[in-house]
């Protein structure tokens, strides 16, 4: 979901239409969610310190499985995150996870089976979020809990809430309306994440900050979108 940096500064929780899909049928589980549907995404990540750099987050399908895919290259540092899920009724299940980064060229890779996978990995952690935002009434007095692995296997805890003050946002593709929600580290309280959604594309971000300290670290901007039946990974 996020892209760590080989230093392992991490884009949080952790990445994305109106005119571009005006009159697209969304696909509604009797639940209520939004069933994922395939896209390619572009996004500009900017990070404190660091070359500004593109990500390609790309969301397919395959058989009865869902493949999400985020990467991002500058001159001196590359990672990606690949992902596995099942999406079974109003339940998200992992099933395969793994990641590569690299910084000059040394680096590392991890993997990690259904087994491993106590919670979410943090690829389909991001599509069930989007799916449940705005939808379970989580506020910022009562917060819904949010738990997922990260890259390594070991289990984040967060808390989020609706942001019902941004409703409509503007990035580099356009204005549209949002489900924005606001992701606080339950072990690093002095930082935080805000994520604003597409609506009708689960696992779309639209925008997203990192704030550590106060000031913020990381932004993350939807530049490009291509809702093809057929993007791939």
């Amino acid at each position: 979901m996020p892209i760590n940096l080989p230093n392992h500064r991490t884009l949080g929780l952790g990445a994305l239409l109106g005119c571009l899909i005006l009159g697209a049928p969304v696909t509604t589980l009797a639940d209520g969610f939004d069933a994922p549907r395939p896209f390619e995404a572009r996004y500009r990540l900017e990070i404190r310190g660091w070359p500004g750099a593109t990500v390609r987050h790309t969301l397919s399908q395959e058989g009865l499985h869902w493949l999400s895919n985020m990467r991002f290259s500058v001159a001196v540092a590359r990672g990606e995150e690949r992902s596995r899920f099942a999406v079974e009724g109003d339940q998200a299940r992992s099933l395969l996870y793994s990641s590569s980064y690299s910084l000059l060229g040394v680096g590392d890779s991890y993997q990690l089976d259904e087994e491993a996978l106590s919670h979410l990995d943090r690829q389909a952690a991001i599509v069930d979020l989007s799916r449940r935002a705005g939808s379970e009434g989580c506020t910022e007095a009562a917060p819904c809990a949010l738990e997922f692995v990260d890259h390594r296997g070991r289990d984040e805890h967060f808390q989020y809430y609706d942001n019902d003050e941004v409703q409509r946002v503007s990035v580099p593709a356009g204005e549209f309306d949002t489900h924005s929600v606001i992701l606080q580290d339950v072990d690093k309280p002095d930082r935080h994440l805000q994520i604003d959604f597409h609506p009708d594309w689960p696992g779309l971000i639209l925008s997203a900050e990192y704030y550590k300290d106060g000031r913020r670290d990381t932004t993350l901007r939807l530049t490009q979108f291509d809702p093809s039946e057929s993007a791939s990974p």
